[in-house]
């Protein structure tokens, strides 16, 4: 790693670090470094070119986001498949949809499902499209050393003969409380946790138990626009009338909870991270919710979305940690924070005997859903650290991509950026909902999938415009042809309505 790959110009005006990124990436795109070599450790690199190791680290870490190496903990850095041979600069690799084939297949049918992450029926667009539908965080990060042990381990142990205890493994539930206590403040003991099968299943637990407290058919108020899949699951399980709640620029609007009468039973909020819009619920307004709740005999359910991956201001405490009438639920996942493959979530009851006593007559009859050495695996990942070392790590790499976001669609006439002061997604407002079903529309020919707003809406019809994007999973290199696109394709959009409604 000497000679024309890497040197290091002390006269040069360039900091060092920009000198090391762009002295690998020539040697990457040029041939001498190519798909799977291995790359020098930090400290044997900065030690060779007299440079300190932070530099090296910074390096290798900008070049694994733009997608050019692949860094793991506990294995070489190594350098990434590109899309190109050595010898040219790759463009990114997005799969097209020929006129056609566009024709042949007409509809690309996208819904929202599962854990907020987007599935969509396209017929005719290939495997290779840029999936910038929200929802999907990146895995490059992930320790797979750590990931490996930790699996073993679960594995040694003796296979019971029984289901895990109705509320998870105590050591799991303890892991999460611990966890809790670090990461966001809540001071919860392991018996207050109960491990579900992600978002959707916490949720629909929550449902069946407002049931019994209820007594019959429960009213719950949501966000609009906000997250439909938990919308849907509290139609199904148990909660038949949701109703809808407007958000404003910080989240949902205490004024029109209080408005409705008679008061529902429950309200499902995420002020973290307003799903989708990306408000976030100032503290003075998270105390009004929960005197509301407690003068309303109301529960709050705290959907704790996105809530480890802030990139503008300090993380604000969860409603849990503020509730001291035992009215708030706090609900959480690990899908955002490792991987949806998991399907492993949680939820922390406040001091509520009633709601207590509900949740565990229905776990009673539906067993916890998580598989034993899923639970034992995620303990030890929680143990050894590997989750608190990924979320850094990959806080950082979120940090960078939200620039290229900024960077790409930031300043388009008509169509204001928002959603971006923390998680995984971007918001892209549009004058109509059929000008964001066009940009969809044509995206998904170029083989970009996005979501429209639309579909997030609580009143189908209504609520703002525009469309959805996540950034989290494409690499650099293909997110920044991706926002080339997603930017075309808005602008044509507007330039294209009725002139009487570009001068509105």
């Amino acid at each position: 790693m000497d000679g024309p790959l890497l040197t290091i110009d002390r006269a040069d005006d360039r900091p060092l670090g920009v000198q090391l990124v762009e002295g690998l990436r020539r040697g990457i795109l040029s041939g001498l470094l190519r798909t799977g070599d291995p790359l020098p450790s930090t400290r044997s690199l900065a030690a060779e070119l007299g440079v300190a190791r932070s530099s090296v680290v910074a390096a290798y870490d900008q070049l694994a986001g733009e997608g050019y190496l692949e860094v793991r903990q506990g294995a070489p850095t190594r350098v990434a498949p590109l899309a190109a041979p050595p010898g040219g600069r790759p463009d990114p690799p997005v799969a097209a949809v020929t006129a056609g084939e566009a024709s042949a297949a007409p509809s690309t049918a996208v819904r929202a499902d599962g854990d907020g992450v987007r599935e969509a029926a396209r017929t005719g667009t290939d495997a290779a499209a840029v999936d910038l539908r929200p929802g999907r965080p990146s895995t490059a990060r992930l320790d797979e050393r750590s990931w490996r042990a930790a699996w073993r381990t679960a594995a040694r142990d003796a296979v019971p003969d029984d289901t895990p205890p109705d509320f998870g493994s105590p050591r799991l539930r303890a892991e999460i409380a611990e966890h809790l206590r670090h990461a966001r403040g809540v001071t919860c003991s392991p018996d207050d946790v109960i491990v579900t099968a992600g978002t959707s299943d916490a949720i629909a637990l929550l449902a069946s138990a407002l049931r019994i407290l209820v007594g019959g058919t429960p009213r719950v108020a949501v966000e609009h626009p906000g997250y439909p899949s938990a919308r849907r699951v509290l139609e199904r399980r148990g909660a038949l009338e949701t109703v809808p709640v407007p958000v404003d620029r910080d989240g949902i609007e205490v004024a029109a909870l209080r408005g409705i009468l008679p008061a529902p039973h429950a309200v499902l909020v995420t002020p973290s991270h307003q799903y989708p819009l990306g408000g976030r619920l100032p503290v003075a307004t998270r105390l009004e919710l929960l005197e509301w709740a407690e003068a309303s005999g109301a529960l709050v359910l705290e959907d704790d979305y996105d809530s480890e991956f802030r990139h503008v201001g300090p993380p604000l405490p969860a409603l849990a940690s503020l509730d001291r009438s035992g009215r708030a639920v706090l609900v959480g996942s690990f899908s955002k924070v490792l991987t949806p493959w998991l399907r492993l979530g949680y939820l922390v009851l406040p001091a509520n005997p009633a709601l207590r006593a509900a949740v565990a007559a229905v776990r009673a009859d539906e067993t916890c859903p998580v598989p034993g050495i899923a639970q034992a695996a995620m303990a030890e990942l929680l143990a050894n650290g590997a989750v608190r070392r990924h979320i850094a790590a990959a806080r950082r790499d979120y940090a960078h991509r939200r620039r290229l976001v900024i960077d790409a669609l930031d300043g388009v006439d008509r169509a204001p950026l928002s959603g971006l002061d923390g998680g995984l997604h971007a918001v892209v407002g549009l004058p109509s909902h059929a000008a964001a079903e066009r940009v969809v529309a044509r995206l998904a020919i170029d083989g970009v999938l996005v979501a429209p707003l639309s579909e997030y809406s609580a009143m189908p019809g209504e609520g703002p415009s525009g469309i959805v994007l996540g950034y989290a999973s494409p690499p650099d290199s293909r997110l920044a042809g991706a926002l080339a696109r997603v930017r075309e394709a808005v602008a044509e959009a507007v330039r294209t309505l009725p002139s009487a409604r570009r001068l509105r």
